[in-house]
């Protein structure tokens, strides 16, 4: 199948969960997830509606912004970005996706604050509280939403969060239900209901995110394919 016809398929999977939730579709944006596909794939997406991609990699989105890769999509930064790269994203995203420290927040803010640019994030949540993942801890999150509130050039549209790999459905099912009530409790009380994006869900979960709540979806095999997850030559990530 074409770029295009997974995107409609994936549609269709998007379609069928909001309904079964009483939802209607329409407010589910799709991100293509175009980590290791090319300018190429790109266009192809965007030429085949999906309604933004989104880039992992720093030196892997710059390499494929000089190839005009993006145009006609918004672009959003949805992998673990490096305080030393914040510069080199600040203003050519739509979205950093991926916010999920206070030193990270006041990182995007000087870059922002240089450039003159208010820059759209999400809140990462780090729901399965693991070591080796990046993003505020359940507990913390309270914390950095209201430090966000302090920044005079970032602006906090909602959240986002990655379960945990090895999780089985029903503990997926929980840790989508948790991000959705703190979703709402934060948006309420900080945000005056102002909160656009739940970003939650993958091409393995992406219905049951829908069903918990996601207003947002992060796709990729089910869009591009398998991975090759040798980078091509020049765009490998540098310390």
């Amino acid at each position: 199948m074409s770029i295009a016809e997974n995107i409609a398929a994936v549609r269709a999977r998007i379609a069928d969960a909001a309904q079964e939730a009483g939802r209607d579709p329409g407010e589910i944006m799709l991100v293509g997830a175009s980590k290791m596909n090319g300018a190429e794939a790109c266009r192809e997406a965007v030429a085949g509606g999906i309604d933004a991609l989104g880039e992992n990699r720093v030196q892997e989105m710059l390499a494929k912004l000089d190839e005009d890769a993006y145009a006609g999509a918004p672009l959003h930064f949805i992998g673990h970005l490096q305080r030393n790269k914040v510069r080199q994203v600040v203003g050519k995203v739509e979205l950093i996706q991926s916010v999920g420290s206070l030193e990270l927040l006041g990182e995007i803010e000087k870059c922002a604050a240089k450039v003159g640019v208010v820059q759209d994030v999400l809140l990462e949540v780090n729901v399965g509280g693991e070591a080796a993942k990046s993003g505020f801890s359940v507990s913390e999150i309270f914390q950095g939403a209201e430090a966000a509130l302090g920044c005079l050039h970032i602006r906090v549209l909602g959240l986002m969060t990655i379960p945990p790999f090895d999780a089985e459905r029903e503990e997926n099912l929980r840790y989508f239900e948790k991000v959705r009530t703190l979703y709402v409790d934060i948006g309420a009380k900080l945000f005056h209901n102002g909160f656009r994006y739940l970003s939650m869900g993958m091409s393995g979960d992406f219905e049951d995110a829908i069903r918990s709540g996601a207003t947002m979806v992060r796709v990729g095999t089910a869009i591009f394919g398998s991975r090759n997850y040798a980078p091509p030559a020049g765009q490998e990530e540098l310390p």
